[in-house]
């Protein structure tokens, strides 16, 4: 298993760089860079999408803007040694390989710079975001598996009765609601819309969280981030309960499980003292895949309606604001934790089945 281990780490090596140089060569394409970003603020302007109209320049600034101030649409009007200025603080002035070099080799030393618009480091960013990604992930996939789990066994148990139609026709209807349509929803009849005011409508607690005592504070956090919550958990339980049913049902028609009753086991220790550990192998698995999924990838919608700031937005306002600090070295981190994670997910499926061998298999 070490070997197997020691394969797969030196793997992301290759995998890291392959996904960092893709993304550094999109950028190179993509119109309105962050120094017209800067030129636009400067002007007032705001935003540079506001002026931009299909500049025939290299759009995120890697190009040279000393020789023809006319790429920068926004820059008709500044003097040319404003424009360089913005270029060697941005660090634009060097050619696009030498940047990508310094950029891995400052990741490589844990360096993952400013940014350019927030005068903020990356890491302390991510750090400030953090407590909203943790409540929305943590929660929504710890109440997807309490439920799931269970829900799934209990489905594989009664399969074809009624209990089993309707609730699958329950879970599918709440898998295709949209996420943001649901969270509107909640919002109208819980938040005080139209209906009752039980819930605050925004943010993560309240303005007078730090005045609070203990217990208060964790009353009131809970009392904010119940709609979010359910908001981004309502179509997790759809996959993850139907495939516990389907991986119940496969081991209930195994010959093990007709010894066992044969036995005189009693049907509980039949279910939960052979048949569960089998068929909640790739569901048990996949546990760490899943929850760095919901915690990382922060939905942009539920945040906006429920106004949390969070990983998701972050990640939007730096892509528009064209923040590149922000928009690859949260590209590197989350790459890097989503490579270790898909080697964790293969050390739980050694540890929920001992007889699996990722070394033998792949001999």
């Amino acid at each position: 298993m070490g070997a197997y281990i020691l394969r797969r780490l030196l793997l992301i090596i290759p995998t890291l760089l392959g996904i960092m140089i893709v993304n550094f060569t999109l950028t190179q394409f993509v119109p309105g860079g962050p120094v017209e970003q800067a030129i636009a603020r400067a002007q007032g302007q705001g935003d540079v999408f506001g002026s931009f109209a299909g500049s025939q320049g290299d759009a995120s600034g890697m190009e040279d803007a000393g020789p023809s101030n006319d790429e920068y649409i926004g820059a008709r009007g500044l003097p040319p040694e404003f424009i360089e200025q913005l270029e060697r603080e941005f660090g634009f002035d060097k050619p696009p390989l030498e940047r990508f070099g310094n950029m891995l080799w400052n990741y490589v030393r844990l360096d993952f710079g400013q940014s350019y618009f927030r005068s903020i480091g990356v890491i302390d960013l991510i750090l400030e975001k953090m407590p909203v990604s943790i409540s929305l992930g943590l929660w929504s996939t710890l109440i997807a598996y309490l439920v799931s789990i269970p829900l799934g066994i209990r489905k594989a148990v009664r399969d074809g009765t009624s209990f089993d139609t309707w609730t699958s026709g329950l879970i599918i209807v709440a898998y295709a609601i949209p996420g943001f349509l649901f969270a509107i929803l909640l919002l109208v009849l819980f938040a005080g819309g139209s209906y009752w005011q039980v819930f605050p409508l925004r943010g993560l607690t309240s303005d007078n969280w730090a005045d609070l005592s203990v217990g208060a504070k964790i009353a009131d956090y809970f009392w904010h981030i119940t709609l979010p919550v359910l908001a981004s958990t309502i179509s997790a339980f759809a996959t993850l309960t139907l495939l516990t049913k389907n991986s119940f049902l496969d081991e209930i028609k195994k010959h093990y499980v007709m010894t066992a009753r044969a036995k005189g086991l009693s049907e509980s220790r039949v279910l939960y003292g052979h048949v569960f550990r089998n068929a909640m192998l790739i569901v048990i698995a996949g546990f760490p895949a899943v929850f760095i999924g919901v915690f990382f990838s922060g939905s942009l919608i539920i945040e906006t309606i429920f106004s949390l700031d969070g990983l998701g937005r972050l990640g939007f306002e730096a892509a528009v604001a064209r923040d590149y600090p922000i928009v690859f070295g949260t590209l590197f981190i989350f790459g890097l934790i989503g490579l270790l994670v898909g080697i964790l997910s293969d050390l739980m499926y050694v540890l929920v089945d001992p007889r699996i061998d990722f070394e033998r298999r792949e001999g």
